[in-house]
């Protein structure tokens, strides 16, 4: 891949003026009237914030709408004609993602194309062009680093942007990375040794700061956790479980989804998907009344095992992406890195009492 190149904060408004005037859905972190920021499609470089507040919820609806059809139907005599919901999507291009939500598309990429290769995720997937910028570490729920991840992480992304003064550095990290700073080069101009420096202290400061704040072994939380499905330590955790949602919603791994029909009109109807999580009461009730999972306590787990055990034990990948999302939203406190943190100390007891 082609070196680090620079560019200005003023090049770059122009580069979104002629992305828009061309056609191209561009969308970037945008600053609410609360402080919070949310993934949003501009039309100017003005709109979009770069700042340290962590977009809230992630970038996942942009790839996994909150609702969206599969399909419609028509009843026509004995016949049901089928429709399915369009799976080619225009251009757009992602700027100033973070990098935990764009290797979160990474992640969930593997579920998506198991089975079953899912159409609308793909398509959108494949037009997209996702440009992140390296994060300098929100607060103390950031965790990116304990998960394989970091600040600067580039897995999933099609190019990385460093804040320096002036600008940003622009590293290219694939093949649509680099197809972009071939297309629009005339915007950019090589890296100053100065520029590279202070990108490089950035992120050397910014893993500093997120490693402090959590420090685990993946690895042995899943073995931990394959091994203890009935552990004392699972009831701790229910209480303090409102089995909201609020954790899922903002999650950029979470990708659970319910499907229904619904009728639209005489003899039409739609068949549509929307989010779901399996913190929810109704999420595993069957028809016959029964409910394999019917305690808060048994819904946690389940959360926690999906997320470090049985997603990693199928997919090899740690359903989370350190993003911090879920503790900051909980309205009942419930805190994953404290949760992390008492499962590997768990562990870690039962290793040396071998």
């Amino acid at each position: 891949m082609s070196a680090a190149t620079y560019i200005s904060a003023e090049q770059l408004s122009v580069l979104v003026a002629e992305l828009v005037a061309a056609g191209t859905r561009v969308v970037a972190p945008v600053s609410a009237a609360d402080g919070t920021a949310n993934y949003s499609e501009i039309e100017t470089l003005a709109q979009a914030t770069f700042n340290d507040a962590l977009p809230m919820p992630s970038l996942k609806g942009h790839f996994l709408p909150p609702s969206e059809p599969l399909l419609s139907w028509r009843q026509n005599g004995g016949d049901v004609e089928l429709t399915p919901a369009p799976n080619c999507f225009a251009a757009q291009v992602v700027l100033g993602a973070r990098p935990c939500d764009v290797a979160a598309l990474n992640v969930v990429d593997s579920v998506m194309n198991w089975d079953y290769h899912d159409d609308l995720w793909n398509g959108r997937r494949d037009a997209s062009t996702i440009i992140s910028i390296a994060c300098p570490g929100v607060d103390e729920s950031c965790f990116c680093s304990a998960v394989g991840l970091g600040p600067d992480a580039t897995r999933g992304t099609d190019a990385l942007l460093v804040a320096v003064e002036g600008g940003y550095l622009f590293e290219p990290v694939s093949e649509k990375g680099e197809a972009f700073l071939g297309e629009y080069e005339r915007f950019f101009t090589a890296a100053p040794d100065t520029a590279l420096a202070a990108g490089e202290a950035f992120r050397a400061e910014a893993r500093a700061r997120v490693e402090a704040n959590l420090n685990i072994d993946t690895k042995r939380i899943e073995h931990w956790i394959d091994g203890h499905f009935d552990d004392d330590f699972w009831p701790t955790l229910g209480p303090r479980c409102n089995g909201c949602g609020a954790c899922a919603s903002v999650c950029p791994t979470c990708h659970c989804f319910d499907i229904t029909d619904e009728q639209t009109g005489v003899g039409t109807g739609v068949r549509r998907r929307s989010w779901d999580t399996c913190q929810a009461k109704k999420f595993t009730l069957h028809a016959s009344g029964h409910n394999p999972r019917d305690d808060q306590n048994s819904r946690h787990r389940q959360r926690i095992s999906h997320k470090f055990y049985i997603y990693p034990s199928k997919f090899g990948d740690v359903l989370c992406t350190g993003c911090g999302r879920c503790v900051r939203v909980c309205p009942a406190g419930q805190d994953l890195i404290e949760i992390l943190q008492g499962i590997d100390q768990l562990a870690l007891s039962e290793e040396g009492s071998l």
